[in-house]
């Protein structure tokens, strides 16, 4: 069963993650894909002060709450501090580390000090055999000594590529490293942030949604278990990560894509 996570960037207001959610109830009901919807509370890596973060912690869990009530989704969103794991783990099924704090020691042990599933996001900055470290701290928090698919799969940890830096203001993704990470654990391909451009746009994150159909395929022909798409009824308007989400509209005929290449 294919693993899917998809929704917003962040929660940019109730209205908007309810319309969105409601536009992905096709994939909770399908057999074939375990869904989860996905949106942050807090974006605390962007580029400048002016730009949009979230609702807060707060505002942002309960609105989370509420799709769990209306939809019954599960739910993933990111955790940025240890401080935040215990409040955000009473919600969400899946806690998500993002790409830049994947060595962070204390907020690994604190979200595998919980019984949630792991979303570990590989740094743009590391290699994909140097990703088996922070599963390690992971695991060995729950009790197990040796990162490898089946133990990863045990716990409920997943390694997630989504490129890695080239450059100045690009990421490439290195198919090869999906293959190497799926000797520690399960593998989730984020395709929507593989096409981001760092600081492209005077100082904000750019990206080239057009090319996230391309690295979906090829992940899903090398063989993942899962895939991370951020989508929006329109990412013109969106307030974070706009260039680089999939349209709702168009993200179902990639969905069908994806699953006749891997029955293939």
């Amino acid at each position: 069963m294919m693993k899917l996570l998809a929704g917003p960037c962040v929660i940019e207001s109730e209205e908007n993650i309810l319309k969105i959610a409601g536009e992905l109830k096709k994939y909770h009901e399908d057999e074939s894909i375990d869904f989860y919807f996905k949106a942050s509370f807090d974006k605390a890596n962007r580029t400048s002060l002016e730009s949009f973060r979230g609702l807060g912690i707060d505002e942002g869990l309960r609105i989370l709450q509420k799709v769990k009530d209306e939809f019954g989704y599960k739910v993933v969103t990111d955790v940025h501090e240890s401080t935040q794991v215990a409040q955000v783990a009473e919600v969400v099924d899946m806690l998500q580390i993002p790409a830049f704090l994947c060595r962070q020691t204390d907020l690994l042990v604190a979200c595998a000090q919980t019984d949630k599933e792991i979303n570990i996001k590989k740094g743009q900055f590391l290699s994909a055999d140097a990703m088996k470290y922070p599963l390690l701290k992971v695991l060995q928090t729950r009790g197990c000594n040796e990162a490898t698919y089946e133990n990863a799969a045990k716990h409920g940890v997943y390694l997630c590529e989504r490129g890695n830096s080239f450059g100045y203001g690009n990421l490439v993704v290195d198919m090869r490293n999906l293959v190497i990470m799926r000797n520690y654990a399960p593998v989730i391909f984020d395709a929507t942030h593989s096409v981001q451009m760092p600081t492209a746009q005077d100082g904000k994150t750019g990206g080239d949604s057009s090319m996230v159909p391309y690295l979906a395929s090829a992940a899903a022909a090398v063989g993942v278990d899962g895939f991370f798409f951020e989508t929006h009824f329109d990412p013109s308007i969106a307030l974070s990560d706009g260039p680089n989400m999939v349209k709702l509209d168009q993200l179902n005929d990639l969905i069908e894509k994806i699953k006749k290449i891997q029955a293939i």
